[in-house]
């Protein structure tokens, strides 16, 4: 049984999105920030040949008669260079040029890596011995490719093993010189499975030759290094906003001929119009079309084309933000089938094409959260959908964002409704017969799902890893666990530890009253946050009390702070909306409205509160949940905050909101002081830990406060006293996110 657990556990997938948020002296170009995230790719690739190993000895001492096979548990993607939801910079062009620097930085690491090898490989045949099977396929690759006899000549014929090195270099050189939409050099490689199958043959020769053991263990590495880098590097996604995506089916549709006003039909008719017109099979006139429309389409002939040169390894998946109807999946496929008819093999049947497009609904809103299972049984149910997906091996990819569901319904009540969408999703599946991959997009901060990434993952609902499971690294959380390559060890070792052990561990019960406390405590934290940022006034308090118009303004890399610039709450990004709480220290987005929730419990009966604390002692989510926000109370400051709030030049206004914050601050406290006495995730090391850095932090927000009030009175916004002003106010943010450890 335990061989069995252990075996479904080792099939789990891991997949790790590493993006950026730093802070800059500039505002980077998309290219200088993909650029800049491949700083991190010569520690990876030290560190997760380790991983592998470390795992594959462990289960051969552990189980030294099972035939496991170790499968490819961890990968590494990106979507910078690819997410255009709200970025004007990015374009097709822009995509197609990062994946092609991405699948140049894989070739020259592999080649990097071959090089070593070559140097390290000095094995050669015993004269006389019969001519090795290895040495016959390298004379093959000289007749096939007489660029290849000069270096191979060069090489000593009894080093057999450092010829067929020297082929791979020479591909690998080949593979370098390849342009994006050219004709690939003659022995280019296409993909990594390619790369691999010439490394597998050298450890199938050398593996028969038991005394080289040492040797092989080298390329079992770098097999290693193939399986998860490939010739791409990391998988790169695209994300678009659906509603840009809505616009631009509207209109082609028009322009097709097909709808005349798609904008303004009932969702069923617009899924039903969306899978009649599928597949499009000839091209469309662009003459008319709007920016937004060319660049659509200009993009997925690209993603066409990527896939088909470099192999579907290069492209992670199609995120849609925002997501909240089956159509807007269906609009994707719809544009991703046109490619395909129009720029696929000649005469191939678009719906049977095996190399398909994931595409990923980002459900992140408290409302699309909560219609989630909905919308994706109406997409499972649509029939061309269910070929799509079918030729995927029935696995679909579904995003949870914690950002905006945060920003939008608060702290305890989007954790709620993520942990119920995940549970309700997965019964959906796999009813159909689908499996279900969550895709975690979790940002550094405790406000948008940030802390400890391992009790996150044994946090999650006890269906929700279906064999793999998909997150997000984001901004400083980069630099703090991938710089260093013990830590990076230790983090990976963690998380594929914690993944582990949740697919392949029984589930726990979860009692039924657990759910109807987590409703009622759910609804109530809604209804406090809710009064909060609807109260009048609020959207003025947050502009005042906060640095929020100098976040604005930073050279943040990923994206703007604003998806479509509008200046109101819904519109701002959740990683602003929670930097500016960080920087006035008070972190509301981490905490509010937990105090109001657990407090009416408290007052309602003892039995409930003992039945919260059972929850807390005996859930992991909810233990996860709670220590989170207390570990964010701990980190706050209200008497910073309060000075903040004097910036506020509205008496009336800033003691009303003040006084909400300050009475929900102190609730919160009370409540997770007696439901976490003796928990050992919040103690000594923490306050130590706030102690040291205060001293460090506190005159930095006392200088940016005086900063604001001079930089709000100064009339002239555009003189010198306003620009030196604005450049101490940066100073003062970076400073601050550094002792806070956080951008948002």
């Amino acid at each position: 049984r335990e061989r069995r657990r252990l075996e479904h556990g080792l099939h789990t997938e891991l997949t790790v999105l590493l993006q950026t948020e730093f802070l800059r002296p500039w505002r980077p170009t998309v290219l200088q920030e993909v650029r800049r995230s491949l700083t991190i790719a010569p520690r990876l690739w030290n560190v997760v040949p380790q991983v592998y190993d470390d795992l594959r000895r462990a289960v051969a001492a552990a189980y030294p008669d099972a035939p496991f096979r170790q499968p490819l548990f961890l990968k590494f993607g990106s979507w910078i260079g690819g997410d255009r939801d709200g970025h004007p910079h990015v374009t097709a062009d822009v995509t197609a040029a990062t994946l092609l620097e991405l699948r140049r930085a894989a070739a020259r690491g592999h080649l990097d890596h071959c090089r070593k090898l070559f140097d390290f490989l000095t094995l050669a045949e015993r004269s006389g011995e019969e001519a090795s099977p290895l040495g016959a396929k390298v004379a093959e690759r000289a007749t096939r490719w007489p660029a290849l006899t000069a270096p191979i000549e060069a090489i000593a014929p009894a080093e057999v093993y450092r010829r067929w090195l020297a082929t791979i270099e020479w591909r690998l050189e080949q593979t370098l010189g390849a342009e994006s939409g050219g004709e690939p050099p003659a022995g280019a490689y296409r993909d990594g499975d390619d790369l691999l199958a010439d490394v597998e043959v050298m450890i199938g020769t050398l593996d028969a030759r038991s005394s080289q053991a040492t040797v092989a263990g080298e390329l079992r590495s770098w097999a290693d290094l193939i399986r998860v880098f490939g010739l791409h590097m990391n998988r790169l996604d695209v994300r678009q906003d659906a509603r840009r995506y809505a616009d631009v089916m509207a209109e082609l549709l028009a322009k097709l001929g097909v709808c005349d006003d798609f904008a303004s039909l009932a969702e069923d008719d617009r899924q039903a119009v969306l899978t009649r017109s599928m597949p499009w099979r000839r091209e469309i006139d662009r003459s008319g079309l709007s920016p937004e429309s060319t660049e659509a389409l200009a993009l997925f002939r690209l993603l066409q084309r990527a896939m088909r040169e470099y192999g579907p390894a290069c492209l992670g998946g199609h995120v849609i933000s925002l997501t909240s109807a089956p159509s807007d999946v269906l609009t994707v496929l719809w544009l991703w089938r046109w490619a395909q008819a129009v720029d696929g093999p000649p005469g191939a049947d678009v719906a049977a094409v095996a190399d398909q497009l994931p595409i990923v609904p980002l459900f992140e809103k408290l409302a699309d959260l909560r219609r989630s299972p909905a919308t994706l049984t109406a997409i499972l149910d649509n029939p061309v959908y269910a070929a799509h997906l079918a030729r995927q091996q029935s696995r679909q990819i579904v995003m949870v964002g914690y950002s905006d569901s945060t920003k939008d319904a608060g702290y305890l009540a989007a954790c709620w409704a993520l942990y119920r969408a995940q549970s309700d999703l997965h019964r959906v599946a796999k009813e159909r017969g689908v499996h279900l991959t969550f895709f975690h997009g979790r940002g550094g901060s405790l406000g948008r799902g940030g802390g400890p990434a391992a009790r996150a993952i044994m946090s999650l609902p006890p269906d929700a890893l279906d064999g793999s499971l998909r997150l997000t690294e984001q901004g400083e959380v980069l630099a703090e666990r991938y710089d260093d390559e013990q830590i990076a060890y230790r983090h990976l070792e963690q998380i594929t530890t914690a993944t582990l052990l949740a697919s392949a561990l029984p589930a726990r019960a979860i009692e039924p009253a657990w759910f109807d406390t987590m409703e009622r405590l759910a609804h109530e934290s809604y209804e406090a946050y809710r009064a909060l940022v609807d109260e009048p006034g609020f959207i003025e308090y947050f502009g005042a009390a906060t640095p929020i118009d100098e976040i604005e303004h930073l050279p943040i890399g990923s994206r703007p702070s604003r998806r479509r610039g509008q200046r109101t709450l819904d519109d701002l990004r959740a990683i602003p909306w929670v930097f500016a709480w960080t920087q006035n220290r008070s972190l509301i987005p981490a905490w509010y409205g937990i105090g109001a929730a657990l407090s009416a419990a408290r007052q309602r009966s003892d039995s409930e509160w003992q039945l919260i604390s059972e929850m807390y002692q005996r859930w992991p989510f909810f233990q996860a949940t709670i220590d989170n926000a207390a570990l964010a109370l701990a980190k706050a400051d209200l008497y910073i905050a309060g000075r903040y709030a004097q910036l506020v030049e509205d008496a009336e206004l800033r003691d009303r909101i003040w006084g909400m914050i300050a009475g929900e601050h102190a609730r919160a406290r009370r409540a997770l002081i007696e439901l976490t006495a003796g928990s050992p995730n919040t103690g000594a090391w923490l306050t130590a830990s706030i102690e040291a850095r205060n001293p460090y932090i506190d005159p930095l927000n006392l200088m940016q406060i005086e900063l604001l009030r001079r930089r709000r009175a100064i009339t002239d916004t555009a003189g010198d006293a306003a620009d030196r002003l604005r450049a101490l106010l940066r100073l003062t943010v970076q400073g601050i996110a550094a002792g806070m450890r956080t951008t948002g």
